[in-house]
């Protein structure tokens, strides 16, 4: 660092640059710029200006021009194509204007810049910090549609699809990539990693390439292996921590990251992990999206097969480490791919979720979505997991444990990986994306693909690859059946389903049906027993049968889990015939929440939010808490404590915003007490200037 006398005075244009950079959201007095674009700077300080100046811009803790974290370069007349540039802009005899651009594959992150005139010592003019550019076509995550680009980095709002196949549900969620200190934390994490700690000058080197900073980030976000952002917890209890369904944006979860002196913060589960990483990812300029996959597989032992063991009750065994999860968000980052080749770039999936490890640590992806759908598993990353959650076949069998013995009650090629779903571009609706993951569920070509990974994998058999061994040989059943929902599925009401039999065969059939309910995790793990029951029926030739089924919520409300989901089995046992398997996973719905904007949203103006909560039940509700959160409308999580609701009765809140910016801004509210957990809203609110 130069004297204060000397040290040159920097105006960094941060308006102009910011406008011309698509980084005007972020709120810092720092330079934010993209790289491969030009940016202007004026400074004072140095005598004859445009005489001998050179510039020296550097990263990381030991820069050198070999690792290309160093450049060096003077005045030319024109930027450069290959590294970094500057060219006079107007110069007077106290101050020089330069447009400085840096190449499209610089390394990026915070960077010191220097001048130096002539032969005096460098002087220091300030640090800026350097970012992906998806708007450039030269970068590897240039993105050539405008509206994906705004979507994909630019937008701070989500939406996550949740529940299951059957009922999908969701809830938005505030990335809050711009938020204050957020672009610092972000590069706190890439600071914080294995990678990093282990070799600084070649990490910080491979900050060129966001297949690299995919995979980094993937393990940082969460805690396993490296005392990473979020500790994952799906075991029902979180003491000690906040419950992850209460969440609703990324900021808080990285600002107490780092204010506890980067502890993991407690807890998250799967859409936590996706939400925070497309947080950072955006904030670093990678279009990022979240994709939720239903009937997701987690298949631990990577033969492509899940295999899930019921005893004769019915109840659903924890046995083996593969499992079925209701659904499972991961994420989706755009960019090319230099070591694949050119069909293998755009979309790659990447996966916080700390689930089997990598390389020896929980990190997953990237892993191209075409090469996915192609079958191609042996491309890098990790691509039989990720191939296996979409694609894996479920085998169902009846465990004696008694004896050991296990017998398959059926395979299913066409469970897992339904309704792949993401949010749209510019609305807030649902898109299915299950047919860029795969060809269509049943056809040849589907079986085809799933043959062809298979073989990769050196899992063929010498007949049909799916075929299981011979003493899993699947008999034709005499029966079929299936649970139909009867009436509304809502947290607060009784639960009516139909269990409907039908003998296939044309003579009759005595069938001893054992039933469970269960309460889970939407991980389909098993908490609390809600009732059981058992009944012997005959069914006539090819007769069908119903038989309603009725859980009282006071049955269930003590054991229901924070995810609402139940699962209900029936074991039917058929005289003289195989076992057959009807199931069902259930995901209730919280009561309704409403959000009413009174007036008209204006900038730096105070408008009034009403926010009601009808009490659905007959029962008081206490402990009732409401927390509100949205960028640009208001600063953090604002959280406020509601009176008691006594049955039936309906509570209406007010609260107050000052938006901070024009556009459309959403507000999300969350509102739990002792009965219901996180009844979740959001709410466009149009901001006008």
């Amino acid at each position: 660092m130069g004297q204060a006398a000397t040290q040159p005075r920097t105006d960094w244009h941060l308006k102009e640059n910011a406008r011309e950079h698509h980084t005007s959201k972020f709120s810092s007095g720092e330079l934010i710029v993209r790289r491969g674009q030009a940016f202007t700077i004026t400074f004072n300080g140095t005598e004859r200006p445009e005489q001998n100046l050179i510039f020296i811009a550097e990263t990381g803790p030991k820069p050198s021009k070999g690792t290309k974290t160093l450049a060096t370069f003077d005045i030319s007349s024109a930027v450069s194509k290959e590294g970094w540039s500057a060219v006079l802009q107007s110069s007077s005899s106290s101050s020089v204007s330069i447009s400085i651009a840096s190449p499209h594959n610089a390394v990026i992150g915070r960077y010191r810049l220097s001048v130096q005139s002539g032969s005096s010592s460098p002087q220091s003019l300030g640090t800026f910090v350097l970012l992906f550019n998806p708007w450039s076509s030269g970068d590897d995550v240039f993105m050539p549609n405008n509206a994906e680009c705004e979507e994909y980095v630019l937008e701070d709002f989500g939406i996550i699809f949740a529940g299951n196949k059957n009922h999908i549900s969701s809830f938005g969620w505030n990335f809050g990539q711009f938020q204050e200190d957020i672009l610092n934390i972000c590069l706190s994490i890439m600071d914080r990693s294995l990678y990093y700690r282990q070799d600084p000058v070649t990490d910080v080197s491979h900050r060129h390439d966001p297949r690299y900073l995919g995979r980094v980030l993937s393990a940082m976000v969460n805690a396993n292996d490296d005392q990473g952002v979020v500790l994952g917890n799906w075991s029902g209890k979180y003491e000690g921590g906040k419950n992850p369904t209460s969440w609703t944006g990324s900021g808080e979860i990285l600002q107490s990251w780092k204010k506890s002196g980067f502890k993991p913060v407690k807890y998250g589960q799967c859409w936590v992990f996706a939400a925070v990483l497309t947080t950072v990812l955006r904030c670093l300029g990678i279009p990022t999206r979240t994709i939720t996959n239903f009937s997701s597989a987690h298949d631990a032992d990577g033969n492509l097969r899940v295999d899930e063991f019921y005893d004769a009750e019915g109840n659903h065994l924890e046995r083996g480490a593969d499992s079925v999860w209701n659904f499972h968000v991961w994420n989706e980052s755009w960019f090319t791919r230099h070591d694949l080749g050119p069909s293998y770039s755009g979309w790659q999936v990447l996966d916080a979720t700390p689930q089997e490890e990598s390389g020896g640590i929980y990190q997953c992806g990237p892993a191209s979505r075409h090469a996915i759908k192609e079958g191609e598993v042996e491309l890098d990353y990790d691509g039989p997991f990720v191939f296996a959650e979409v694609n894996a076949d479920c085998m169902y069998w009846n465990y004696d444990s008694a004896t050991g013995k296990k017998t398959l009650i059926f395979s299913k090629s066409t469970e897992i990986g339904a309704s792949i779903s993401t949010k749209a571009v510019g609305r807030d609706s649902r898109v299915d994306v299950t047919r860029d993951y795969k060809y269509e569920e049943g056809s040849a070509k589907e079986r085809e693909i799933f043959k062809k990974a298979r073989k990769k994998l050196g899992l063929e058999d010498k007949f049909d690859p799916t075929a299981p061994k011979q003493e899993e040989v699947e008999l034709k059943p005499d029966i079929s059946g299936k649970f139909k929902v009867a009436g509304s599925l809502e947290v607060g009401k009784d639960l009516n389903l139909l269990l409907v039999l039908e003998n296939l065969q044309s003579d009759a059939k005595t069938v001893n049906v054992n039933m469970t309910a269960w309460s889970t995790l939407y991980t389909r793990r098993r908490i609390n027993q809600i009732w059981k029951d058992s009944i012997s029926v005959t069914l006539a030739p090819k007769e069908e049968k119903q038989f309603p089924i009725k859980i009282k919520y006071p049955e269930y409300q003590q054991q229901l889990t924070t995810d609402k989901t139940i699962q209900v089995t029936a074991l039917c046992h058929v005289e003289d015939g195989i076992p057959v398997l009807v199931k069902r996973n259930i995901t209730l719905d919280n009561p309704d929440i409403a959000i009413q904007v009174l007036g008209e949203a204006k900038v730096n103006k105070e408008v009034v939010v009403e926010v009601a909560f009808t009490n659905p039940i007959k029962e008081e509700l206490k402990d009732c808490v409401l927390q509100v959160e949205g960028s640009d409308l208001l600063q953090g999580v604002l959280e406020l404590r509601i009176p008691p609701l006594k049955a039936t009765e309906k509570s209406s809140t007010k609260l107050k915003l000052i938006p901070s910016e024009a556009g459309p801004k959403h507000l999300l509210v969350n509102f739990f007490c002792d009965k219901f957990a996180d009844i979740k809203t959001f709410k466009m609110v149009n901001v006008i200037n």
